[in-house]
């Protein structure tokens, strides 16, 4: 799989139930390779490896992924921490059998460079700040989905 990140989270981790008093560590991120689909891809593993998998690449990188686990994703769960996706499936990278390489994407492909710039969500669906706004007591305990520009940070 080739695409673009155009989404990662911070590197995390968990008590692992199998080895008491040990950790397991995980991080997703979303990769994009048409204006149409994108896929979230999660990691988990050793320390060392996952923070090194995580600091290989960044936001805007192109990546080709080989070999990982395809798996039917638990939408009601996994959409709680991850992007929504189009998909039904999520990837799984594991340590001793994926590979996750970097590339520049002029190299790769340019179109890819574009996908960075889309909306993950339907067009329709947003509210924009003036909207919010001028309704925002009739919006009250709704969950919105947003469309804003960061001025500077």
């Amino acid at each position: 799989v080739i695409g673009v990140v155009i989404g990662k989270t911070d590197v995390r981790s968990f008590p692992d139930r199998k080895n008491i008093g040990s950790e397991r560590y995980v991080f997703n991120f979303t990769l994009r390779d048409s204006p149409t689909y994108f896929i979230n891809v999660q990691s988990w593993g050793r320390e060392d490896y996952i923070r090194s998998l995580s600091e290989s690449f960044r936001v805007g990188d192109c990546v080709t992924i080989e070999n990982p686990l395809i798996q039917s994703k638990e939408a009601e769960r996994e959409e709680k921490f991850n992007p929504v996706t189009p998909s039904s499936y999520k990837l799984l990278l594991s340590e001793n059998h994926s590979v996750v390489k970097t590339s520049s994407c002029y190299e790769t492909d340019t179109r890819l460079l574009s996908l960075l710039h889309l909306p993950v969500k339907d067009p329709q669906d947003y509210y924009s700040l003036g909207d919010i706004v001028a309704n925002g007591q009739s919006l009250n305990g709704r969950i919105l989905n947003v469309l804003a520009a960061v001025l500077s940070v």
